[in-house]
């Protein structure tokens, strides 16, 4: 079996799923080499790199690992149409993005950019509006894995979490459920609203004006998500409107942000280069997952983790 990844990991990662895996035969190369692809049963990639073109040319390939999250730029009808297995890495990211959520909210109520700032200054200012997370509300768009965990870390400071689904089904560390026609509901009595919402038909430009009408002036939105998640435009008036306090931005409709973008000098705006589920462990905990997958891939078993609904396309 020829196993293809156009992701180049540690060379320890390599060894390692090598020696797991000793009868199969790895290609490892940073991007796509066409005739690796081609002769390739299992391709391993970050999910940025196919086109229909690629899926459609190969007659070899069975099963695509995605190593991330993200599938927005996967060929999914290609897959679909040639009955080509795809899995991804959900899961692994709700350690260090719940973590990072958790900081943002910190760094706002403690006023860290503020201290900072100060600090440089040479500034001793004991007057700045201190808060608390504690009773604070915390609405979350996209309650799963990622969600799941920031609501778990938010009960740690006896915050109240409010969780949104498409099904309306209860979640752990959630004190309410609401769905994505009716957590309009849930927006006024929102401190913080934070969306881990990925990049689906259902989801792009899924926030609108009056959403941001509905909330406090007070609120806080943090977006480690995907950028498509509310039109540009429309969060540059909000914001310049100060209809709500703060923004804590991951991602953006296109990534590098510009130079130069408003975004970058606005006073109630934190840019962040999404950075949200950056860590040593990211690639370590893919390849656990491709692990097992590949156990279940070689005893044609049905135990497959993260198997992805191509119709939805996560």
């Amino acid at each position: 079996m020829n196993i293809y990844s156009s992701l180049l990991p540690s060379e320890s990662i390599r060894e390692e799923v090598k020696k797991a895996f000793p009868e199969v035969r790895f290609e490892f190369h940073k991007g796509i080499k066409e005739e690796l692809f081609l002769d390739a049963e299992v391709f391993i990639t970050y999910g940025e790199d196919l086109t229909d073109e690629l899926i459609f040319k190969t007659d070899k390939l069975k099963w695509i690992m995605v190593m991330s999250a993200g599938l927005e730029k996967m060929p999914f009808e290609a897959c679909k149409t040639r009955g080509i297995l795809v899995t991804n890495a959900r899961g692994i990211h709700k350690i260090p993005m719940a973590e990072f959520t958790i900081g943002l909210m910190l760094q706002h109520v403690k006023q860290m950019k503020t201290i900072w700032e100060n600090e440089k200054q040479q500034l001793w200012e004991r007057k700045l509006p201190m808060g608390e997370l504690y009773g604070k509300t915390l609405l979350i768009l996209g309650i799963g894995a990622i969600g799941g965990e920031v609501a778990r870390l938010a009960k740690a400071f006896n915050m109240k979490t409010i969780g949104v689904n498409r099904s309306g089904n209860m979640a752990d560390w959630a004190d309410e459920i609401c769905t994505m026609e009716n957590f309009g509901l849930a927006l006024p009595e929102a401190d913080f609203i934070v969306s881990v919402l990925p990049s689906t038909k259902e989801t792009k430009h899924f926030l609108d004006s009056p959403h941001f009408d509905a909330m406090k002036d007070t609120c806080v939105f943090i977006n480690i998500g995907r950028g498509d998640l509310v039109r540009e435009d429309i969060l540059l008036k909000v914001l310049k409107e100060k209809k709500i306090a703060h923004a804590y931005l991951d991602v953006f409709s296109s990534e590098p942000l510009p130079e130069g973008h408003p975004f970058w000098t606005m006073d109630n705006v934190t840019v962040t280069p999404h950075i949200s589920s950056l860590t040593k462990n990211y690639l370590p905990r893919s390849f656990e997952i491709f692990n097992h997958n590949l156990h279940t891939y070689m005893n044609k078993g049905n135990d497959y983790l993260n198997v992805i609904n191509l119709d939805r396309g996560y």
